[in-house]
């Protein structure tokens, strides 16, 4: 096939999930939103789930359907190798309201997972399946708006003391009872039982240890403080009443990050986004398992079989990037995908080592190629540029968001 075409404007999917914003995406980018639907996500990339699509000699096509002409030149030969596909699924992701607490396995687990479900044959799109594909989903976060989140597990200590205070006014004896074992065994392995514990509750006592909670978080929580848990508390619970999960904020750190900064989710850690606009690149995977606000499938020995029961301080969570310029680029422990947020460009060269996503986060971008190619993009739009390109210069006024492998 002769691949002449340097630059491919992306049309994308918009995922509706209940839990998305209905205005946020006009608000940023200008999406339009006619029928005032949830706007949750738009995903940039070739996952089956929802593909992006290209322009070809006139006619639409899959974005995947273009990369299986010529897996190798258009991914290059290292990635079409390694991974056979393209690696990374880019996202806007824009929460009106919680998403699920949830946790995504390694590669090894993932690869485990689906294969004993292929085999006892629970169909793909059954409730109770919990492997979707046999990869790891690793994740990045960058914040557009204010992005209030939780990811990884409090210090033990920390975890005890939170408790300890909602106990403390209220009548929790099945909770005091978990909490006592943890407080004996302050470790991962403590952890992991007093975690089990708390999820496993049913009936009476999941009742009234949810109904303690709801009213000591109603009356302390202090709205004005930053990340106070009983006004998340009080506000999840409108979300998800009733829900297990409300107990949740008590064990994971919760954040916010600032607009322009962001976060690396690693396999085995439990997080959940809870409110803002971000973007999120990730493995090109779609395996979730979920530990609670959630009307889904919770499968909780196998959610606490791929969770890593270490602390991680808050601190540790955002990322430095390393700043080349008028690059800066975001280090992941990953090689499914790289992340750079290219700021203001005037005829800026990039070289290019495998196919590229670029997003224009502020203002129109304008492309251009030795060849005389060029492409001109209005905020909020993307394009699909092929490893065969091999470099090409950028100019905006903005921010670029730019996904890469």
């Amino acid at each position: 096939m002769n691949l002449e075409r340097k630059f491919f404007k992306l049309n994308n999917p918009i995922q509706n999930y209940e839990w998305g914003s209905e205005t946020a995406l006009k608000e940023l980018f200008g999406i339009e939103n006619p029928n005032q639907e949830p706007q949750a996500e738009i995903w940039m990339g070739a996952h089956s789930n929802g593909c992006s699509k290209i322009q070809l000699e006139g006619e639409e096509l899959l974005l995947s359907e273009f990369i299986a002409k010529d897996k190798a030149k258009i991914l290059s030969t290292s990635t079409e190798q390694k991974f056979g596909a393209l690696p990374y699924l880019f996202k806007v992701l824009s929460a009106g309201n919680a998403l699920s607490i949830q946790v995504h396995p390694n590669k090894l687990e993932a690869e485990q997972g689906f294969a004993r479900e292929e085999e006892l044959g629970i169909e793909l799109s059954a409730p109770n399946r919990n492997y979707k594909d046999a990869n790891h989903k690793p994740e990045l976060v960058y914040a557009l708006t204010p992005y209030q989140a939780m990811n990884g597990f409090r210090a033990y200590a920390e975890i005890v003391l939170l408790f300890s205070k909602v106990i403390e006014k209220s009548n929790l004896p099945v909770i005091h009872q978990l909490l006592e074992a943890f407080k004996k065994n302050l470790t991962a392995t403590g952890l992991e039982v007093f975690f089990i514990g708390i999820l496993s509750l049913e009936g009476e006592a999941k009742e009234t240890s949810i109904q303690g909670l709801i009213e000591y978080a109603k009356a302390y929580q202090q709205p004005s403080i930053k990340n106070d848990l009983g006004t998340l508390i009080v506000e999840l619970n409108k979300s998800y009443p009733g829900d297990i999960g409300l107990f949740v904020p008590l064990m994971l750190n919760v954040l916010t990050l600032s607009p322009g900064e962001a976060m690396f989710l690693d396999a085995r850690t439990p997080h959940a986004y809870l409110k803002g606009t971000g973007l999120e690149i990730m493995a090109n995977s779609d395996n979730v398992l979920r530990a609670g606000l959630t009307s889904k499938h919770i499968d909780v020995v196998e959610l606490a079989r791929c969770t890593l029961f270490e602390e991680k301080s808050s601190d540790s969570l955002l990322l430095t990037p390393e700043v080349f310029g008028n690059r800066l680029s975001y280090s992941v422990p990953v090689s499914d995908f790289k992340f750079d947020c290219l700021m203001k460009s005037n005829d800026e060269r990039v070289v290019m080592q495998s196919a590229e996503i670029l997003l224009a986060i502020d203002s129109s971008l304008t492309l251009n190629h030795a060849s005389g190619e060029n492409l001109t993009l209005g905020r909020g739009e993307s394009v699909f540029i092929p490893a065969y390109v091999k470099e090409y210069s950028i100019n905006s006024k903005g921010r670029v968001a730019r996904a890469y492998n």
